[in-house]
């Protein structure tokens, strides 16, 4: 089984020119059920901010966006209880210059891009794959059994280390899939 990742607004015909027979998946926030359930941005619930034993987020992004330090805002813990998939994203155009993310809530460490990628972003995904996400995994197993299968995202970086663009999310489904979680 193969697994790639394109752009979401990549249409069907051109995939299916470029791939023989593939299985197309949408794993974003616009994706029906139960694929939707990948998105970053779905309210999972339960998932362990850093730093803090008894504080949890509804979602990856919540985390993320929560645990995000501006020039003139720090972290933002309401972030963490957002269930809607709707305004959980922080801007530099609201905020200033991101100055990176705390290693946790309670922690005043700040780590850059990448660091913060690897401390905050992919344990939170990963846990979520592994507490939330095992019933659609093994749906998307048996979706592709022995096909090529295309997962369907707004971004298309796959490489963990390149902060030129955000991290796929798709490209994370398929490293887990392929049993070579970034690490």
């Amino acid at each position: 089984m193969t697994w790639i990742v394109q752009h979401r607004q990549c249409s069907r015909a051109k995939l299916e020119s470029r791939f023989d027979d593939p299985i197309v998946i949408d794993v974003t926030s616009r994706a029906p059920p139960p694929w939707v359930r990948f998105s970053p941005f779905f309210p999972h619930g339960g998932i362990p901010v850093p730093g803090c034993s008894t504080t949890t987020s509804q979602s990856v992004e919540g985390l993320w966006q929560g645990l995000k330090v501006f020039e003139t805002c720090g972290v933002d813990p309401l972030k963490f209880g957002v269930t809607s998939m709707k305004g959980l994203k922080r801007t530099v155009r609201r905020y200033g210059k991101c100055l990176g993310h705390r290693a946790g809530l309670h922690d005043e460490s700040l780590l850059d891009y990448i660091a913060a990628r690897r401390a905050l972003y992919l344990p939170a995904y990963r846990w979520v794959l592994e507490h939330r996400l095992q019933g659609e995994v093994a749906a998307l197993r048996q979706q592709g059994d022995g096909r090529t299968v295309v997962l369907l995202d707004y971004e298309t970086n796959t490489d963990v280390d390149d902060p030129r663009k955000p991290l796929s999310h798709a490209g994370l489904v398929a490293a887990w899939m392929e049993d070579r979680w970034p690490g």
